[in-house]
């Protein structure tokens, strides 16, 4: 028996000569048209010349498996015309899309979401979540990644962008406070050096609300932009006390050693999650691939929070730097589930109410010059289908 070992590598012939004495076996192969007998296997290989050629009429019996499968051949030449097919959207990211904070969209295209959609979205890195808003008011991009409460900062700057969808009923910005601290609440946060990402982030905006809340103001604290990196890592260092972040750099700080209380969001001041952002002339032209990024991405989220493992296994496989990470990921993953997505009536509603309320607290602290109506803000047309 002369056994190939292509597998998926290709078809597999196998000669198999029968005499009673290994004396009478000359060959290993099979002569051309000496085939007593053939056993296809697939209809594909049987039907090839060079099993073809074995068998003679009048001397050949064939027996043949009449189950259809679709050979590797066709499976990867359907899945580059597929590929070639998708219309590429280009989609900013306020910061790299690498991090974990933006899974939903990574575990959607590895999961090929976006692709069921008729979509390759072409992930773009920009420079926060403002300038995502100008890009795509401008129409340099279709749509993009920002926070929630982000079309009302641009907007009352004549940016045409409104938030389609918004993923989670929680805040983005998380409280953390080193474990054998006596911080445990917002108003013990006085005289205290606390991290966050820029001053210009609505992580910093958020802190300020909750800090507002307890009576104090960004002079009681002292407040340090420290950057993607720093901002976890000064503090795992103790070299400050607390931090504005996301669960991401939660997990980075944890992960440096650092032992995390994570103070009640109830305690803080209401702002957004992450939103998908698009502008006003998309969403009139172009409303059916509006949806389709909406629908995808949303089903990202969802398969983010009901398949915990198979979220990690997706987001290494759209990430591999964060191969032998997987620990990391885990606890990530398990403080958005846990502080940021959940809590929705429905996934991707705008809260109109919390987004006035958000509204209201930058009126007062300057941030934006006068309230926008709320319906120039965000529409939830595109959530759920609608």
């Amino acid at each position: 028996d002369m056994a190939g070992l292509a597998q998926k590598g290709g078809a597999v012939w196998s000669h198999v000569r029968i005499a009673d004495r290994q004396d009478q076996l000359h060959a290993a192969r099979v002569a051309a048209g000496e085939a007593n007998a053939v056993i296809g296997c697939d209809l594909v290989v049987a039907a090839s010349d060079e099993s073809l050629a074995k068998m003679q009429r009048g001397l050949t019996r064939v027996v043949i498996n009449r189950d259809q499968t679709n050979t590797s051949e066709f499976v990867r030449g359907f899945a580059a015309q597929a590929q070639g097919a998708l219309e590429e959207i280009t989609y900013l990211m306020p910061a790299p899309p690498s991090l974990p904070a933006f899974a939903p969209w990574q575990i959607a295209a590895a999961k090929g979401f976006y692709a069921q959609e008729g979509l390759r979205l072409k992930f773009v890195l920009a420079r926060g979540g403002v300038d995502v808003a100008k890009q795509v008011g401008a129409g340099n991009a279709l749509m993009g990644g920002a926070i929630g409460d982000t079309p009302l900062i641009v907007r009352a700057n004549g940016v045409p962008v409104k938030a389609v969808a918004v993923l989670g009923g929680g805040s983005l910005m998380l409280l953390a406070t080193h474990a054998d601290s006596p911080i445990k609440t917002v108003k013990d946060l006085k005289g205290q050096t606390i991290t966050v990402l820029a001053y210009t982030d609505t992580t910093y905006y958020a802190l300020l609300g909750s800090m507002k809340k307890v009576d104090l103001n960004r002079n009681d604290a002292n407040i340090q932009a420290a950057g993607p990196t720093g901002v976890w890592q000064l503090f795992a260092s103790k070299k400050s006390q607390a931090m504005a972040g996301t669960a991401d750099w939660i997990a980075s700080a944890e992960e440096a050693g650092a032992k995390v209380n994570i103070i009640s969001p109830a305690d803080l001041f209401q702002s957004m999650a992450q939103a998908i952002i698009a502008s006003d002339e998309a969403i009139r032209t172009r409303p059916e691939t509006v949806q389709k990024v909406v629908r995808a991405t949303l089903r990202g989220l969802k398969f983010m929070m009901d398949d915990p493992k198979g979220s990690i296994e997706a987001f290494v496989q759209a990430v591999p730097e964060y191969k032998g990470k997987e620990a990391l990921l885990e606890r990530a993953f398990a403080l958005q589930r846990q502080y940021v997505y959940a809590g929705q009536r429905t996934l991707g509603e705008m809260d109109r109410a919390r987004l006035d309320a958000v509204q209201k607290f930058y009126v007062e602290e300057g941030v934006v010059p006068r309230a926008t109506p709320l319906d120039d803000l965000y529409t939830n047309r595109f959530v759920s289908g609608r």
